[in-house]
């Protein structure tokens, strides 16, 4: 009787069928409760946005470093032009100090800082999973590496090298594209902070 039930084997029963469905029943509730603890955590979700970041740092880099071209090419040693009238103008200025020509006495200074401004940047990226700051980090990655390159290699010498500015506003400094990258990036990453927004993707409640 053994060997023949060994060789047909025994029928299943509905206590087994129904022992079956409860333990996926289980499994499936917890799974539902560790996302839930997971979401609760502030565990990210989403995919990262390390592509995004460094998509737009290229851009606002390319941008800055073909425009500081043309400007020491066409527009250096020459009369401003005129854009808007005397409301804002193109002119070609040399600006050894930070954003908007300010602190010129310290350019090795803004020098160490801008390139300590990209490597927490580049650090930060394994855990951006956000794709508003992952824009507002490229703008401030582009910016800089857009600074660093005149401070690097442009006169008087390494780490001291004057930077291209060419947009005049009336009664306002002179600027260049990577300094409006640079404001745009921190702008946009204040209005996240005020929002909540973390680099990560999740929302936090003060």
């Amino acid at each position: 009787m053994a060997e023949a039930e060994r060789i047909i084997g025994t029928p299943e029963t509905p206590d087994a069928d129904r022992d079956g469905q409860d333990r996926a029943e289980h499994v499936r509730a917890e799974e539902a409760r560790a996302d839930a603890q997971d979401t609760a955590a502030g565990t990210p979700r989403g995919k990262r946005r390390v592509a995004v970041l460094f998509a737009v740092a290229a851009v606002a880099y390319a941008l800055d470093l073909i425009s500081k071209m043309i400007v020491v090419a066409k527009l250096e040693h020459h009369a401003p032009i005129e854009i808007i009238g005397d409301w804002l103008r193109f002119e070609a200025i040399r600006n050894a100090g930070a954003a908007f020509g300010f602190g010129e006495a310290f350019t090795v200074i803004f020098t160490v800082i801008a390139a300590t401004v990209i490597v927490v940047i580049v650090r930060l990226a394994r855990k951006l999973y956000s794709l508003p700051w992952a824009i507002a980090l490229g703008l401030l990655l582009g910016g800089a590496l857009g600074n660093l390159t005149d401070r690097i290699f442009r006169s008087p010498g390494v780490f001291q090298g004057a930077v291209v500015d060419f947009i005049a506003p009336k009664h306002f400094a002179v600027f260049n594209l990577a300094d409006s990258a640079i404001v745009c990036g921190g702008i946009l990453i204040v209005l996240l902070s005020f929002r909540g927004l973390d680099p990560d993707g999740t929302v936090h409640k003060d």
